[in-house]
């Protein structure tokens, strides 16, 4: 009978002793996890520094976050993100509802490359977003849950390249120097348009010769609110 107390008391020593070893690994397992899905459904590769998602307290945060082009486009940079944070309602999401209450969001740099065949990134990885679809729906669909609002989003914006592969010379970088710009209650793509325009102006011309390289596609300027 001892013999069996034990084992049972080993047993319960090591189910605790995997379990904290988890918790403390959870955050670096999905660190990993995030960095495949995001190369499975982009088909960039992906790096992410840190990822910590809170246990006690409603958090989500990912710290330099890095995306690299497919070999098209050479692998070149895409996307740096040195931050975005979330706290969001556990009450919401417990009813199948994401209620953010802050959402800080860091774009550090973003590089537009336009290989030697003449192709850009940008039209060519789909950043056109879908005309016909209600991106709500959407999201629902393939998530289950319904997106309801941002109480505060805030953004930062560093800097915007264009890289040519085909001729450096056209490459080119602009400063867009956005720091902690707060837009309260965002519910849809509507309620970003006055952050689009923002980041027109402050770009100083960058996007024109984008937009007259294709300018059958209206993805961009759908983006910048134009």
């Amino acid at each position: 009978m001892k013999r069996i107390f034990k084992w049972v008391l080993r047993l319960f020593i090591m189910a605790v002793v995997l379990l904290i070893i988890f918790l403390l690994s959870l955050d670096s397992i999905l660190r990993v996890m995030m960095e495949h899905n995001i190369r499975a459904q982009t088909g960039m590769n992906a790096e992410i520094g840190q990822f910590h998602l809170g246990l006690l307290e409603p958090v989500v945060t990912i710290k330099d976050l890095k995306l690299h082009n497919p070999p098209d486009f050479g692998g070149t940079p895409f996307l740096n993100i040195p931050e975005i944070h979330a706290e969001y309602d556990r009450a919401a999401l417990k009813k199948g509802e994401i209620h953010v209450m802050l959402l800080r969001f860091n774009l550090g740099e973003l590089d537009i490359v336009k290989n030697a065949a003449g192709k850009t990134n940008l039209f060519e990885l789909g950043a056109r977003p879908p005309e016909k679809k209600n991106p709500g729906e959407e999201f629902k669909k393939r998530t289950g849950l319904k997106f309801t609002s941002i109480d505060v989003l805030n953004v930062s914006i560093g800097k915007f390249k264009y890289i040519d592969l085909g001729n450096q010379k056209n490459s080119h970088e602009q400063q867009i120097g956005i720091e902690d710009w707060p837009m309260p209650s965002v519910k849809s793509e509507a309620d970003l348009a006055g952050l689009g325009t923002f980041i027109y102006l402050r770009s100083d011309g960058f996007f024109n010769s984008l937009v007259e390289q294709k300018s059958s596609n209206s993805g961009l300027l759908h983006i910048l609110g134009k």
